[in-house]
This record gives structure tokens, sequence and C-alpha cells, in this order.
């Protein structure tokens, strides 16, 4: 229920900003709009407002919308045109009119992205200390010899505070195929610079996260077996666990930390397991009867209880960055551009054959990363939404006949040559657009049923 929610509610934003953009530009422009439509398909709810008795709908099918404008279904037939509404027709607008209307929708969800980059940035921006936890066998980062408790300070020539920077930054650069700089600080505040190799680095493997690929382990906190809250009626309350208990030893089984402790819960659900805690600095022998639930499928235990971790322990490995509010508004910009032209970047290395197309994805993985993020908190989504709102605007700018970037595409060559596209050339167009479209969204299907059943 929460992946279908925030599903709807993450294309119903994104959707609605699209449409309004092309909407409410078209009316500061003189054009009539007709229709107003979130969704396609059946309607589920319309109805008339205003002077211009603009229709407005929610459709069936969430995936899209559109905007209907007077004269815009053809170039020259006007005789469904009342001549009172003539003047108010897209087709009689100045070429410059028409582009501004076509590009107010990728640019208001270019613009939502922004606004909401800049909430999170003036609310505090929370991220993992870029520090070297171990490194993967013979990987680029192992083999320059890289220590484990390193603080990454530098990426090429910027700063970076958070693994989050780091991985962006890697990112853009593997796409360059070059050596890039590193600077670290070691645990004796010694400052090192490297040269990563990343020239092999290849995006075939979709799944792996490219600071596996380079071979950094993030360093993460080694969580003390402490209970802390313990839920009312469940498992852990019926063993007889109490906060602040430190847990010794499951199922005969030294406890080492919480990860440990909860791996061992995890895989004997419904099954009685002997529990030696420590509580005021008495040894207590209980028992516990994991309950079992299901997992992506697999049937696992859980108790009931949460960890005890200290504040000071937190401090140690996230860091919290705050800006002003011109500081974050920059920075939103900054980031909004940077992940616009970098998905260009993507696309363009998809068609040389330099990346991998198995990294495209459809509405099931967008449905199911809406419901991740909306389990993870209200800025994990907030950050989610603002991505899909920038990658909505990108994709739509594209020069394909049928999208914003098409229609484009027909202004521009109106502008330099003086004369429109014909209708001849504008058919062939469309069947061309919705031939690249299909092929686009089965290829992105297809690699949404593939992660499904791989996993």
């Amino acid at each position: 229920m929460l992946t279908a929610l925030a599903f709807i509610v993450t294309l119903g934003i994104v959707v609605t900003v699209h449409e309004y953009g092309h909407f409410q530009v078209a009316r500061w422009c003189g054009v009539k709009v007709l229709k107003f439509s979130i969704g396609f398909g059946q309607p589920l709810w319309s109805k008339k407002f205003g002077k211009d008795q603009t229709e407005y709908v929610i459709a069936a099918i969430p995936l899209g919308g559109y905007v209907k404008m007077l004269g815009e279904d053809t170039l020259t037939d006007e005789s469904h045109v009342s001549g009172e509404d003539m003047s108010r027709a897209l087709n009689r607008q100045s070429v410059g009119k028409r582009i501004a209307i076509v590009l107010a929708g990728p640019f208001a969800n270019l613009l939502l992205a922004i606004l909401l980059y800049w909430a999170l940035f003036m609310t505090g921006v929370v991220g993992i200390k870029p520090t070297v936890g171990s490194l993967i066998d013979s990987s680029p980062a192992a083999l320059l010899n890289i220590q484990a408790g390193e603080v990454i300070h530098k990426v090429g020539n910027q700063n970076v505070s958070s693994w989050q920077d780091v991985r962006w930054l890697l990112l853009k650069e593997t796409l360059k195929k070059t050596d890039v700089a590193i600077q670290t600080i070691s645990p004796q505040q010694e400052i090192k610079y490297y040269q990563l190799n990343v020239a092999k680095i290849d995006f075939d493997d979709e799944k792996l996260d490219i600071l596996e690929k380079i071979g950094f382990i993030v360093e993460m906190p080694k969580i003390t077996p402490k209970i802390g809250e313990v839920i009312k009626g469940s498992r852990a309350e019926l063993a007889g666990l109490k906060t602040n208990d430190i847990v010794l030893e499951l199922n005969k089984i030294k406890v080492t930390d919480w990860d440990a402790f909860v791996k061992e819960i995890k895989s004997h659900p419904e099954m009685m397991m002997p529990l030696l805690v420590e509580r005021d600095s008495q040894l207590i022998n209980l028992s516990i009867t994991p309950e079992a639930i299901f997992e992506k499928d697999e049937k696992i235990g859980r108790i009931g209880a949460g960890f005890n971790m200290q504040q000071s322990e937190l401090d140690d490995f996230f860091i919290t960055t705050h800006y002003s509010v011109a500081g974050a508004f920059l920075k939103a910009v900054e980031k909004t551009w940077d992940t616009a032209t970098f998905s260009l970047k993507m696309l363009g290395n998809m068609v040389l054959g330099n990346v991998s197309w198995k990294g495209m994805s459809g509405p099931v993985t967008i449905a199911s990363y809406a419901g991740q993020s909306a389990d993870m908190g209200l800025k994990v989504f907030i950050g989610f939404l603002a991505l899909i709102s920038i990658s909505i605007g990108v994709l739509n700018l594209l020069p394909i006949p049928v999208l914003d970037g098409g229609h484009l595409m027909y202004y521009m060559f109106e502008f330099f040559t003086g004369r429109p596209v014909s209708e001849a050339a504008m058919n062939v167009g469309q069947r061309i657009g919705v031939f690249l479209l299909a092929c686009m969204m089965v290829l992105a299907l297809y690699n949404d049923i593939n992660r499904l059943i791989t996993g």
C-alpha cells in the first residue's frame, strides 16, 4: 500500500507540475486552453471551470497527462476554430510564444526540483562521513594501497563531506574514462594523494554501486547489542527483555554487535533460543522465540526491539551540513543542473554503446523506489521526488516527435527557415516518435521485470 501510494503521489505531483507549466504559460500568451488532464484513458473525474470553460480531468491511467489547446491539432485547417477565438489559437501565435509554451513543462519540472532541493539543503543534509572502512581485493582503490581509516577529503578538485558526495563525483568522473585525483587524510592527519584509474570501469552491472566498483567499502558504526525500545506485546517483551539490556549470547553463540544479533534472530523464525543478557551488572538467562514474518517473499524472524545507541557514537560516523537561505538556493540550482546534465550524458553514452541499457528503468522500478524512499522518511522521499522531476523534465526535452523536445525541434526549424514544418513531415515524425517511445517503454519494462526475477 505504501509503495502504491508513494508511486501515485510521485507521478501525480511531477505530472501536474509539468502540465501546469504548459497550461500557465499558454494562458499568459493568450492561448485558449480546452482541456487540462492528469492521466490518460477513462476520466475518473472531470469538470469545467473559468470563462473559457476549460475542462479539468483526472483519468484512470496515471502515467502522464496533457494540456489540449485551441488550434494545436493542425497547422493550417482552422475550420473548427470560431472567428472570435481565431487570435487565441496556438497556431496563430508567434513562434517565440510557441517555444515558450513547449519549454514551460520541462522547466516547471526543473524548477520543482530546485525548490525541493532548496528546502532540503536549508533544513540540513545528513550524510555518512567518507571514512574508508575496507577495500575490495584487486580493485582500483586497493591497488593504490589506500588504507582503512583514511577520510576522503577531495575528489578531483572538489571538497567532499560525505559518502554521498564521493559517490556522485566519482560517478561523473568515471564517464570521462580518465584517472581521478583523490585526496585523503590519514588517522595521523597526514594528507595523501592518489590517482584512481577508472578507465576499465563499466556499467553493465547496473545493480553494483559505483563505490564497490572502485573498491571502497563504507565504514559503518559497530553497534553495541544493547536493547533500546521494546514494543509492547512483542516477542521481546514476552521473553522478558528490557531497555538497556546488553545481549551477550543468543542460541549459545557469543554476540559481539547488533548486526550479529539481528542476523541470528532473522535466521530462526518461530524457534525458541536461549538468550543471555547483562542487566545492571547481573547475568540473566532468558529464552526467546522470534515471530515469523515475510520480507521480500522470504520467511524471517522478528522480536520487536530496537537498539540503544548514544548520539556521541553516531556523531563519529554521521555529519549534518547546513546552508544559508542563499547558499541552499545556489546549491539546489547546482544540484539540479548537475543531475540534468549527467542524465543527458548517461543517455548519450547509452546511444553510443558506452553504457549498458540495463540501467534504464520503467514504472515498476520507479514505484519500488518510491515506496522505499517513503519508508525511509520524508527527506529521502523529497530527494527522490526531485530526482524524478528532473528525469521527467530531461526526458521531455529529447528531440523525439510527440515529446516536448520534438515540438521544440519543429518550432526551431520554423524559427530559422521562416516556414512551418509540413503536415506530411509532422505525420511521419509522429509515427517515428511513437515507435521510439514504444521501444524505450518495452526496454524499460523488460529491465523492470528482469530485476524482479533476478532480485
